[in-house]
């Protein structure tokens, strides 16, 4: 059986900075108030409708293909998380497929928001592990500043979330002593509503019921949070999927040399560091700069932790995520 490496990454943000004070001027909320609760200090909005989903997915998976050193021709297979598809459908990897001008490659399209790109790690390694594909693209982008409720109404969500993109290529290695060691994957779905988008969907409330009310107060269509719930759910499974992936190979905490978390709040990556009694530079947190981007946080961070120097060749890397669903996951990787 083969192993898969990560062989290129790259990333895509907007270069509209939105700060926190640019929000206090739109609802009533202030910069010392968004930073106690998550950290965050500015996120990135899309300029205009021509910058999209995919747009920024491209540019993302450009740049990790280059750095890849595989010819475009030889990606085999594109994975595609996002919870902001340009389209109800299809989904954004045909348009990846057909944008940067790949032969006919299956793509696939993944619906797990925040764990979204853990969840495409894991199907690419599957792929390349039993030898079905040699280089699978995985892109993980968000665009979130189209859906949000930039209202004081709705400054408990809409302060958190931010526009990017990132992208990785694993590629298949006989190496294997390094690369992806394994992927670990949750869900509990009882507890999905309480981190959701319920319009306009099949289920209850579609498109025809939205325009037939009318109601100015409806707020089905914007995305809704319980803060603390999600919060204390978060903590905990973050510790337990990390501790399942270095128990699978015989790890110890001590042996990480990088964990870079979902960029979901500064303040549950500081528990989760000082749970495990990790030092700043066994950490990437990049939140206070981009806000949660959801699917693209964690390729945005790894990426960003790569350029700087803070993952060499032989180190074990740890990326771990929770989100909406309630889905949750981690990937050890020896790097």
């Amino acid at each position: 059986m083969y192993h898969s490496k990560i062989s290129g990454l790259g990333y895509y943000v907007p270069n509209n900075v939105v700060t926190n004070d640019d929000l206090s001027k739109i609802m009533d909320t202030n910069d010392e108030w968004i930073q106690e609760r998550t950290g965050i200090q500015e996120r990135r909005h899309v300029n205009s409708s021509e910058e999209t989903t995919t747009s920024m997915g491209v540019k993302a998976a450009e740049m990790a293909i280059e750095r890849s050193g595989v010819a475009k021709e030889d990606i085999d297979f594109i994975v595609f998380a996002t919870l902001s598809p340009d389209y109800y459908f299809p989904g954004p990897g045909v348009l990846v497929q057909r944008d940067l001008g790949l032969k006919t490659v299956g793509a696939l399209d993944i619906r797990n928001q925040c764990s979204g790109f853990v969840y495409g790690i894991s199907v690419a390694d599957q792929f390349i592990k039993t030898g079905m594909y040699k280089n699978v693209l995985v892109i993980g982008s968000e665009v979130h500043s189209r859906g949000l409720d930039f209202t004081t109404r709705g400054r408990g969500v809409s302060v958190i979330f931010g526009d990017g993109a990132g992208a990785a290529v694993l590629s298949r290695t006989e190496d294997t002593t390094k690369g992806v060691l394994s992927t670990h994957l949750h869900s509990e779905g009882q507890h999905a509503e309480e981190l959701s988008l319920i319009a306009p969907g099949m289920g209850k409330r579609w498109v025809t019921d939205i325009i037939a009310d009318n109601d100015p107060n409806d707020e089905s269509y914007y995305p809704y949070m319980n803060g603390q719930f999600v919060f204390k759910n978060a903590v905990v499974r973050f510790s337990e999927v990390i501790n399942e992936g270095l128990q699978a190979n015989n790890l110890q905490v001590s042996d990480i040399n990088m964990l870079v978390p979902h960029q979901a709040n500064l303040r549950i990556s500081q528990f989760i560091q000082q749970k495990f009694r990790l030092t700043d530079d066994q950490v990437f947190n990049n939140i206070q700069k981009y806000g949660n981007t959801t699917a693209a946080s964690i390729p945005i961070a790894l990426t960003e932790a790569w350029e700087q120097g803070k993952i060499k060749s032989g180190d074990l890397v740890v990326l771990a995520a929770f989100g909406s669903g309630f889905t949750w996951g981690s990937v050890i990787i020896r790097w």
